[in-house]
């Protein structure tokens, strides 16, 4: 089966019709209207399911399976990861990527190892970068321009500018 890419976790049961509450973890709320199906991980293994209709409720999105009628039809499904196929994936600007494309990545800073991603803050400002080092400490890196050489999430290899500030986890 093609990479599935994590998009939401199914929440609570909306209504009686068998609409479920999601929690996206999407920036793109948009793309879930655009769905035909989806995949949910169903005791380790992912499972097809089609999307009949998708519904705003209060800024949230629930979602309304075909074949499921009732809330007793969907109650299983709480807490259910959503997955896309790469097909249903959203497409990226230019100097744009997915978090999951950035865990992991090696971080240099004149060609000097620093460590990977570990993790990726989203701040209304900009998204903060945590590094892990070798040692075990954190660094925290501001993901923009100023800060970024450049990014490839095919070698996932993240270079710093070479004269960025680093702040760490523990400095006050």
């Amino acid at each position: 089966m093609d990479d599935l890419f994590l998009i939401a976790e199914i929440k609570a049961v909306h209504g009686s019709n068998g609409f479920v509450l999601i929690d996206s973890f999407s920036d793109f709320s948009e793309r879930f209207f655009k769905l035909n199906s989806v995949f949910l991980d169903m005791f380790g293994s992912k499972k097809e399911f089609f999307v009949e209709n998708v519904i705003e409720v209060g800024g949230r999105i629930a979602l309304k399976f075909k074949n499921f009628n009732s809330g007793e039809d969907v109650n299983f499904l709480l807490g259910k990861k959503i997955f896309v196929n790469e097909e249903n994936s959203v497409k990226l600007s230019k100097d744009t990527y997915f978090v999951h494309d950035l865990i992991g990545s090696e971080v240099y800073r004149d060609s000097v190892l620093l460590g990977c991603v570990e993790d990726v803050l989203a701040y209304p400002a900009n998204d903060v970068y945590v590094i892990k080092k070798i040692d075990q400490k954190k660094i925290l890196i501001p993901a923009i321009k100023d800060y970024i050489l450049f990014f490839d999430p095919v070698k996932k290899r993240l270079e710093l500018v070479p004269d960025c500030d680093l702040l760490y986890d523990d400095e006050n």
